[in-house]
């Protein structure tokens, strides 16, 4: 033990501490600039924000500050085509140069779905329906029927949906509801007389709706054309029927 304190105390053990202690200092600076080398310690790039441009502009940003780019293609309802929805990382985010930026851009085309079945559901539950499959509601309408907000039909663009037909995504659906009046009755207006146009307008005051349409004769004037016949139409024996029931009318030029 006395031998190894007299070393401790000789000049040769401080020449080897002093040369051991340079060789690491050495080691640890030349570590720390290399790292600072390799990593470009201090230089980068911000993020730009490319978040609602065109996809072509934020492309444009991205190559002219050298930065690589990856995209992910979704459908979201009410949004353009072809708009950057996201980026990673975020805006303002310093980054080094070639680091890949992933974008996420809105698809030109909107993807199809099956159409659910709604039928006999309430407006509350039906909406919540096709919602759940990126449906829209369009427009509603009613007619004569016991059940009340209860869908009767539905239609897209005009032609009515059955079960499992393939729409767009997104696509506004019209219903036809019932007005909770099937089994009122209301008088048989009178419409032998009117034009057509008067007649329509006598049917919707009746809550009534215009059956088909048929012509006697050869039809000169569809405008001043008077309807002869109308069924049904009222007698001693039936003078009421359910709203919404559908008259037919005969149109004529002769008075």
């Amino acid at each position: 033990m006395g031998k190894f304190i007299a070393y401790l105390k000789t000049k040769s053990f401080r020449n080897n501490l002093l040369a051991a202690v340079s060789t690491v200092a050495i080691l640890l600076f030349i570590a720390f600039f290399s790292l600072r080398y390799y990593t470009k310690h201090g230089q980068g790039l911000n993020v730009p924000a490319l978040k609602g441009l065109s996809f072509t502009q934020a492309v444009g940003k991205l190559e002219e500050l050298g930065l690589r780019f990856e995209v992910d293609s979704v459908y979201v309802m009410d949004s353009p085509p072809g708009v950057v929805l996201d980026q990673d990382p975020n805006p303002n985010t310093f980054v080094k140069d070639n680091r890949t930026i992933y974008l996420t851009v809105s698809m030109n085309t909107a993807p199809n779905v099956k159409f659910p079945d709604i039928e006999f559901k309430t407006l509350l539950q039906a909406r919540a329906i096709i919602e759940n499959f990126g449906l829209k509601l369009g427009d509603t309408s009613y007619k004569a029927d016991p059940a009340r907000d209860v869908v009767l039909e539905a239609s897209y663009g005009g032609n009515p949906l059955s079960v499992g037909q393939v729409i767009p995504k997104g696509s506004r659906i019209d219903f036809v509801l019932g007005d909770g009046k099937g089994n009122e009755e209301v008088d048989i207006p009178e419409l032998v007389g009117l034009t057509k146009d008067e007649a329509l307008f006598s049917l919707r005051g009746a809550v009534l709706n215009l059956g088909m349409i048929s012509y006697e004769g050869e039809i000169t004037d569809t405008a001043n054309a008077v309807i002869v016949r109308q069924e049904p139409f009222r007698t001693d024996s039936l003078s009421k029927v359910k709203k919404g029931t559908p008259v037919n009318i005969t149109l004529s030029n002769k008075k």
